[in-house]
């Protein structure tokens, strides 16, 4: 059973409907906890005082019939004070026997009532007992015990004061019992609204992010709930940690398609000029027409390569049914036969350790074919492209080095970024997003891809894979 289904019944007793707030609950099951307590504690006091007192009473009650036992040994059935005919006297004393009837009242040789239980204490047959009378309006305190020759001592001593005492610590207790409930009251209150205080936070901020669209909202939180974060709190900043993914995820969608858009305007109007030159073809002339036709076709390639780039950035992992083991080796050794094809005047080297890696071989054959293009496309001619492949104790590590212009200061960080391209690389064939499908299609496989700038000169491209 959980904790909520236990307090369901608890709530229902107290008349809380099934549906209300969440504070309202747990303001109403700690204020109801709290006034339990209080009220607990106060029937306790009054029951420990009201025993202390009778103790206190019985024990006075025993001390003086031990010494009026002593005292009247041989004194016959009948009062021991004469005073107490009129309650003059704290105390009344009267000795009985069996055959004492119940006289009190009608003369004056009893004044304390006898009953058929003080007799049976007489006869031996009962030990002695408490109790308590009221004699011409006044509350008293009885004792009635056994004394030598079937006789009874029957002693009484009056309670008004211990009486009123118990009377006012019941109304003290009850008051501070009702303060209690209404402190109990308050301080659910104030519980619940302090610990509910990030999640009202929380709600306002979601209410927000829902009306405005905005996921840059964030719940704010104060020094001292950082200093000692709760549950809540922690809630509450695992939500902001959520937002700010959220937020980023946004962001990269939003330049995604800004600079789409930006790149493919300019092919998109070089493919409707091109392609209404060829709607007036019979006013061109044949080396005119090639032309343009060449123009059309290199230029639909290269929308369709962007298009296609588009389409694998848009991919946040790998399916997980193709993952397999992979021979990093000879795929490497199969991308540099494909990288000299295609680039005849970079020579290539390749010094590869066998090794194994868990993977999409198709996307990582993408991966490696976008470093050696990058790499040859800034090498000058005749200076090669140098990739070697070890495995460690802890990572499998894969670099590619080209000997070309190196990488810029300032460029360094965001060789990485989509559609950005370096003043060296403006000049050369490209849309920018090679290097970022390399990063993506890397932590897509756990891998870390990092540029360095080696000494020598060129630069240096680490794919780095824990064995973990």
């Amino acid at each position: 059973m959980t904790g909520r289904q236990a307090a369901a019944p608890l709530l229902r007793r107290l008349g809380v409907p099934r549906r209300a707030p969440l504070r309202t609950r747990l303001a109403v099951i700690t204020s109801a906890a709290v006034a339990l307590v209080a009220l607990g504690v106060c029937a306790a006091a009054y029951v420990v005082i009201r025993h202390e007192l009778v103790r206190q009473l019985n024990l006075q009650l025993t001390q003086q019939a031990n010494l009026i036992a002593q005292e009247k040994r041989d004194q016959p059935a009948g009062p021991l004070y004469g005073e107490c005919v009129w309650l003059s006297a704290p105390a009344c004393a009267q000795i009985v026997t069996p055959g004492t009837g119940d006289r009190a009242g009608k003369g004056e040789e009893l004044v304390l009532p006898v009953t058929g239980a003080t007799r049976a204490v007489a006869e031996g047959s009962r030990p002695a007992y408490y109790s308590g009378i009221s004699l011409r309006g006044h509350r008293m305190r009885m004792l009635t015990t056994p004394l030598r020759g079937h006789r009874a001592l029957q002693l009484a001593i009056r309670s008004d004061t211990a009486d009123r005492g118990i009377e006012q610590a019941g109304r003290l207790l009850a008051a501070v019992g009702g303060a209690g409930v209404l402190l109990a009251a308050g301080l659910g209150y104030l519980a619940s609204r302090t610990a509910l205080a990030p999640v009202t936070r929380l709600t306002a901020t979601a209410e927000r992010i829902t009306d405005t669209r905005d996921p840059a909202h964030r719940i704010e939180l104060s020094a001292a709930e950082r200093r000692r974060p709760d549950e809540i709190t922690r809630l509450a900043d695992s939500f902001n940690t959520m937002l700010g993914e959220l937020e980023q995820s946004v962001a990269a969608q939003r330049r995604l398609v800004a600079d789409a858009s930006h790149e493919l305007r300019t092919p998109l109007t070089a493919l409707r000029t091109n392609a209404e030159l060829l709607a007036r073809a019979d006013r061109l002339s044949d080396r005119a027409r090639d032309r343009a036709a060449a123009a059309l076709g290199r230029q639909l390639r290269e929308v369709t390569g962007l298009v296609n780039d588009l389409i694998e950035l848009a991919r946040d992992e790998e399916p997980q049914p193709l993952v397999e083991p992979v021979r990093l080796d000879r795929l490497v050794a199969y991308g540099v036969e494909q990288a000299r094809g295609h680039w005849p005047g970079t020579p290539f080297t390749a010094e590869l350790a066998p090794c194994t890696v868990h993977g999409v071989p198709a996307r990582l054959a993408r991966l490696l074919s976008n470093l050696l293009d990058n790499a040859a496309k800034f090498s000058p001619p005749g200076s090669p492209v140098e990739l070697r492949l070890t495995a460690a104790e802890d990572a499998t590590v894969l670099t590619v080095r080209d000997h070309g212009p190196g990488i810029a200061a300032e460029d360094l960080p965001h060789v990485f970024d989509r559609f950005y391209r370096s003043r060296q690389a403006r000049a050369l064939p490209g849309s920018g997003l090679g290097l970022a499908m390399a990063r993506q299609i890397a932590r897509a496989h756990a891998a870390e891809l990092t540029a360095e700038r080696p000494e020598g000169g060129g630069a240096c491209f680490r794919l780095r894979f824990p064995l973990s």
